[in-house]
């Protein structure tokens, strides 16, 4: 069965709704979960703006990966309620890519997305994380109807 199971989260209720079966996967068969979220980089001007009124202590953590932090967490807490090993990948880049190389990276036997952004002549135009993912995966892929 599975060993390894990859699922991508950028947060969302669809993407959630991934998640939740990524978990329940991976309790039913003993897999361990890995959770990716990708973020994209942040000007240093900007990230010095968000940090000057911050406490000295903690604006190391101000940055780009401060919400996917909570994201991750939040997605992890969900998978260790169950009884899942989970560890998380914050991930800076294309959220599709970084599915597939934490994939790679961990010999991953199945990645789970949810289909948001997979109908409608957008995705011929802009290209979906779901879609990218199924054509590029280098394992077994479960999209899930999340909308």
């Amino acid at each position: 069965m599975f060993t390894r199971i990859v699922v991508g989260t950028d947060g969302s209720d669809t993407a959630g709704g991934a998640v939740d079966r990524a978990v329940d996967l991976a309790r039913l068969t003993g897999a361990t979960l890995s959770i990716v979220s990708a973020y994209q980089p942040v000007s240093k001007r900007r990230i010095q703006g968000e940090q000057e009124g911050a406490p000295p202590d903690i604006q190391h953590e101000i940055g780009p990966r401060e919400d996917v932090n909570l994201v991750l967490d939040a997605a992890a807490a969900k998978a260790r309620a169950a009884g899942v090993d989970v560890t998380t990948h914050p991930v800076e880049g294309d959220p599709a890519d970084a599915i597939l190389n934490v994939a790679e990276e961990i010999k991953a036997d199945l990645i789970v997305v949810g289909n948001k952004g997979m109908t409608g002549a957008r995705r011929y135009l802009l290209g979906s994380v779901p879609n990218n993912v199924s054509h590029h995966a280098p394992t077994s892929v479960i999209i899930v109807r999340t909308t």
